[in-house]
């Protein structure tokens, strides 16, 4: 079997780690979902849930809560809410896991971005007392314009419905249709009690009518492994290797982590935004030579010819390169607690490379309650989500965010004081459904 036949096969038992992020309105009992998910895998260590007990003791309560597990800020448990993103680290014999536990309050809307920005499925939790709601959508936008492939719709607290068959059929309905319409590809709805532990890990006896998945089964067997050969191949340039030794007096390799695709000797390339073209020499992964490379996988490359490469630079193929460019336009969602502004100068961070830009103009706002559009508004304040155009001192080779998540998608940062501004993503805003949503107004 060659490299490139087992390319797949190796790829895959490369990538059994699934990154997913929670969200939920406030008292939906998103933290109580996620205790659950730990507690009842096992993945909870002995003093943890000592602690827990303890600290629920002191509350009054009988039994552990379980959502003290994920909030572990002093005002989460003094408010009973989720304020920043909790990472959790956790495995089955199946698959191992990084969760990503993020705020339900609207004021965190920039909190989910954080979580979900790196996320393949994202599990949306709601009442089933009280249905869709306003942050439901929210967060079902936020993860459309964030390209999240799969979502989970949680429809938890069914013990206070009764099990009721049709209350949950009905929310799935009025969700998966939403989802329908911003281009979400998958959406799998489970019943569930987070409470009572119903559907999460176990299945429930008191749902025998429903035939799916455990939200565990769920995140054990989703499929979230792409073909790497498929993806056009973008390798940004971190370090430049010249050790100018005895050992290796003419040495000049390139490394990096791959961000798509693969990589192979002999292979022509391109490296941007300078258009010079050379091929690839030789792939160094850990220390020994190899045949092909592919992402997420850190190489360093060497090339035929000697030409003038830094850190920021992008290796591409010669007949995939994508168009390099000095006007950057695409949704944002700002982070920042002081507002971005039309004629304001930024540093624009894209994979390696980061640049000076300004604020061309700000032509909408996105409304992620009803997704209508409010044409400029001239700033965009903390948590806010619009669309931007950007001029850059520098081009760019920018892929757009629904080609590549990775190479789609850059920051705004503040040059007085490396603050962290905006997150955005290039190109279009959902994937499909709304063709106007998100969209450029006339300028």
């Amino acid at each position: 079997m060659t490299a490139l036949d087992s390319l797949t096969d190796t790829a895959m038992t490369a990538t059994s780690l699934l990154r997913f992020a929670t969200a939920g309105s406030v008292d939906d009992g998103k933290s109580t979902l996620v205790g659950r998910l730990l507690h009842d895998s096992k993945s909870v260590l002995a003093d943890q849930l000592a602690a827990v007990q303890d600290a629920s003791l002191r509350r009054g309560q009988e039994a552990p809560d379980l959502a003290l597990l994920t909030d572990g800020l002093r005002a989460e448990r003094e408010q009973g809410i989720t304020i920043d993103v909790a990472y959790r680290y956790f495995a089955t014999p199946r698959r191992r896991f990084v969760l990503a536990d993020t705020p339900g309050h609207v004021q965190y809307t920039r909190n989910m971005v954080t979580g979900a920005s790196t996320a393949e499925l994202a599990v949306v939790l709601v009442d089933a007392r009280n249905g869709v709601v306003e942050q439901t959508r929210r967060h079902a936008a936020v993860a459309a314009l964030l390209r999240v492939p799969h979502v989970v719709l949680a429809v938890n607290k069914m013990d206070l419905v009764d099990y009721a068959e049709p209350v949950f059929a009905a929310i799935a309905q009025e969700f998966t249709a939403y989802a329908a319409s911003l281009g979400i590809p998958d959406v799998t709805a489970i019943p569930v009690s987070a409470l009572a532990g119903d559907n999460v890990v176990e299945p429930s006896s008191h749902m025998d009518w429903y035939g799916g998945p455990t939200v565990l089964e769920h995140l054990e067997t989703v499929p979230v492994v792409d073909d790497p050969s498929h993806a056009p191949a973008r390798f940004p340039v971190q370090y430049v290797i010249r050790p100018q030794s005895a050992e290796h007096p003419d040495f000049r390799g390139y490394a990096g982590q791959i961000a798509s695709g693969v990589l192979r000797v002999g292979q022509d390339v391109t490296v941007l935004p300078s258009g010079r073209t050379s091929t690839i020499a030789g792939i160094d992964i850990l220390g020994r030579g190899a045949d092909v490379a592919w992402a997420p996988q850190s190489v360093t490359v060497t090339l035929t010819d000697d030409i003038d490469i830094s850190r920021g630079d992008i290796v591409v193929p010669t007949d995939g390169a994508p168009a390099v460019t000095q006007d950057v336009e695409g949704t944002v969602c700002h982070v920042a607690d002081r507002p971005l502004t039309v004629g304001q100068r930024v540093l624009l961070k894209h994979t390696t490379r980061t640049v000076k830009a300004v604020v061309k103009a700000i032509p909408s706002q996105l409304a992620l309650d009803d997704l209508s559009l409010h044409a400029d508004p001239g700033q965009l304040a903390a948590n806010d989500i619009g669309r931007v155009v950007l001029r850059t001192a520098e081009p760019l080779a920018l892929d757009a965010y629904a080609d590549s998540r990775r190479t789609g998608s850059f920051l705004l940062i503040d040059p007085a004081d490396g603050t962290t501004l905006t997150a955005g993503m290039a190109g279009e805003a959902f994937g499909g459904g709304r063709g106007g949503i998100g969209r450029c107004a006339d300028r």
